[in-house]
């Protein structure tokens, strides 16, 4: 199924499940900015809109209703994503304005979301950019939501995908062992499955050398495995 199709379906299922104003802002937030977000990175990234919820109701510190553009809840974690242009989001707000937003960011950090701003301008010139940024920070919730691929990984080899993923995907095993407190044997033991697995490819210390130096991840996320 397209983007089209599917963003079509999705946007109908979240309307016929609102009314009163909760549907009306669903209708009038969800524009252009938000709409090329989800067609520009989410879609990329994901190949679907599972879990993701637009225009999505939270209280902010005074106890009023605000919406977040996107909130994607896959189970243990959930994040607060916001579109922001410079112009509504810098040129035309007043301090107190200005003032509410940082605290209702604080206040939902508080409230157990990780709150992340995209740069408007970013998603028509640069949405690679976004892609990689969103790779990277999604990764620890992918690891720890408890669906699809996730339940194969034992809990150190999810630790070993997070340090590899914060290294630009390669990591030493002398880097393990350290950062993670294990034995080598046990390192060695875990790259080994994580290798036969299909998410580490050794690379030897030279050219005529049988010595794995370090280890490059493999991304797959493609197939909704963890990159």
């Amino acid at each position: 199924m397209g983007f089209a199709e599917e963003h079509r379906r999705w946007l109908d299922y979240h309307k016929k499940r609102r009314s009163g104003e909760r549907l009306d802002r669903l209708e009038r937030g969800h524009g252009h900015g938000e709409q090329m977000f989800v067609e520009r990175v989410w879609w990329p990234v994901f190949g679907n809109l599972d879990d993701l919820h637009p225009e999505y109701e939270v209280a902010d510190f005074r106890g009023r209703p605000y919406f977040v553009d996107f909130v994607w809840n896959p189970g243990q974690v959930k994040f607060a994503i916001e579109v922001k242009g410079y112009g509504p989001h810098v040129q035309n707000m007043d301090r107190t304005r200005y003032r509410h937003e940082l605290n209702r960011e604080t206040y939902l950090q508080i409230s157990g979301f990780r709150v992340v701003a995209v740069p408007y301008d970013d998603l028509e010139s640069t949405p690679e950019l976004t892609i990689s940024l969103f790779k990277a920070l999604l990764v620890p919730g992918l690891l720890q939501s408890g669906d699809g691929e996730d339940k194969q990984y034992t809990r150190l080899e999810k630790d070993i995908l997070r340090m590899a993923v914060r290294r630009k995907g390669f990591i030493r095993p002398v880097d393990l062992v350290h950062g993670l407190n294990v034995n080598p044997r046990t390192i060695r033991k875990s790259m080994i499955k994580l290798c036969e697995k299909g998410k580490f490819r050794p690379v030897a210390a030279g050219k005529d050398s049988n010595r794995v130096c370090r280890y490059e991840y493999i991304h797959s996320f493609a197939d909704h495995e963890i990159w």
